[in-house]
């Protein structure tokens, strides 16, 4: 590539900047968000000839420009934030934070890098990934109103609902409650909204894992072969894993998901400690796996934990050891499926 474009995006606007293979500006342009974007941003580009777009977290704030570039016949590379942020901090005479200097420091960074992520069009991939975190959030949001809902509980009544609740639990318990000051009365009728709320939630779960099953049957994925691996989990991985041939082994993968110990050395002594790095959404996904295989005695994930626990291992060390077991299982069979698209 003779010329690499840095973009630095915001959700008003985005700043790029033009940098030849000696690192040396060619020009900047700041350009709207909105509809015309990508059509001043080419307009601007066409000098150069052969050209690389490099946009910051272009799953993030970047993700729109990024797939109208992809779309348009353009090669678009993603630049994680914290690798711009380190060419913008070791840069010299142009440290300063602001939108030129960011947009400058992405380009150097791409420049330099190697192995970073080719965007390519959005795809199955990423419906699961938006199904996936969709899901979550509804499960937070139910998470949010039932810890109200059983602090609101404990307040009307010794002990409120001493299990988890659910709909009927708590329609019983306004059966049998009657409020007798005014502020009892406005507790018990925030119990009942909160009630609703729970319902409703419990109803858009249902349809959103409804959407991931047909989702991942539709993909087609081996990874509901593994045990602990239902369609949800599945969901997830696949989605946050994105494209699994840009991980070079499954070590890469490990680091990746947060499933490979950190080394922390020094004078001679190595220590490996707990990640505490990488993507925490398949960190969460390989836990649930993991947990899943522990509870059922007939699982191999189970008498891998055993054998672990008889090795002197803690359980929570034997738990991270199975996590990584299921991290390079989950890798294996990603990287089957991206061949089996391929042929």
């Amino acid at each position: 590539m003779s010329v690499v474009i840095g973009v630095d995006p915001h959700k008003a606007s985005h700043t790029a900047v033009a940098i030849s293979a000696g690192e040396v500006e060619l020009a900047q342009k700041k350009v709207r968000s909105g509809a015309a974007q990508v059509r001043q941003l080419l307009s601007w580009a066409e000098p150069f000839g052969s050209r690389c777009w490099a946009i910051e977290s272009a799953n993030g704030l970047g993700y729109l420009l990024a797939q109208q570039l992809v779309n348009a016949g353009e090669t678009v590379v993603d630049v994680p934030a914290t690798l711009a942020s380190r060419a913008r901090l070791l840069a010299r005479g142009r440290s300063n934070k602001n939108d030129g200097n960011d947009a400058l420091s992405v380009a150097v960074a791409a420049l330099r890098a190697q192995g970073l992520r080719r965007v390519e069009p959005a795809g199955h991939v990423e419906v699961l990934r938006l199904l996936a975190k969709r899901n979550t959030d509804i499960g937070n949001q139910r998470t949010r109103v039932v810890c109200r809902l059983h602090a609101l509980v404990a307040e009307l009544a010794g002990g409120g609902i001493a299990k988890e609740i659910n709909a009927s639990d708590v329609d019983r318990f306004l059966e049998t409650t009657t409020p007798v000051t005014p502020v009892e009365q406005v507790r018990y009728d925030l119990v009942a909204e909160l009630l609703d709320d729970v319902r409703r939630l419990d109803t858009q779960l249902k349809l959103s894992h409804e959407r991931i099953r047909t989702a991942v049957r539709a993909s087609q994925t081996s990874l509901t072969e593994l045990f602990g691996v239902g369609p949800i989990i599945a969901g997830m991985l696949i989605g946050d894993s994105g494209d699994i041939t840009r991980f070079a082994s499954r070590d890469h993968y490990a680091s990746y998901n947060g499933t490979a110990p950190v080394e922390f050395s020094s004078a001679g002594r190595v220590v490996h400690r707990l990640s505490q790095r990488g993507n925490r959404q398949l960190n969460h996904a390989m836990h649930m796996a993991a947990i899943s295989q522990l509870r059922q005695p007939h699982s191999d994930g189970h008498a891998y934990v055993q054998r672990k626990l008889a090795e002197g291992r803690t359980k929570k060390e034997a738990i991270r050891s199975l996590k990584r077991h299921i991290s390079n299982a989950v890798y294996r069979q990603l990287r089957m499926d991206a061949e089996r698209c391929t042929q």
